[in-house]
């Protein structure tokens, strides 16, 4: 992978490149480090909300609105949310993306589930 073939269309919001993107850094690929320096160069003023707490304290409900809040003043949203490892198949069991899914009909959203595989 060329990251200066693709990194136009990840300025544009192409949320399939987004998740290559993401996939390539959490994979620790050879390009990662470069991704991450293009990255953090264009990100303007973005803000990085961290959200934890134990189960059922209302982390997606204060995520699903705070995304709402944002995305109704024209901004963009992306979400990581970190979801329990499924024991079947070793994936995110995106419990969180369930309970956001109002905010899914919204073009400037990209939501990424992401296993804790084994660790929070």
């Amino acid at each position: 992978m060329n990251v200066d073939n693709f990194f136009p269309e990840l300025l544009k919001k192409n949320k399939r490149i987004i998740a290559r993107a993401i996939s390539y850094v959490e994979s620790e690929y050879p390009q990662a480090e470069d991704i991450l320096k293009r990255v953090h160069g264009s990100s303007g003023n973005a803000y990085r909300i961290g959200i934890t707490g134990p189960p059922g304290a209302g982390k997606s409900t204060i995520t699903n609105q705070l995304a709402k809040l944002y995305l109704q003043n024209g901004k963009s949203v992306a979400i990581i949310a970190v979801d329990p490892t499924s024991p079947f198949t070793g994936g995110a069991l995106l419990g969180d993306r369930v309970r956001m899914s109002d905010i899914g009909r919204f073009e400037n959203i990209f939501i990424r589930s992401m296993a804790t595989r084994g660790s929070l």
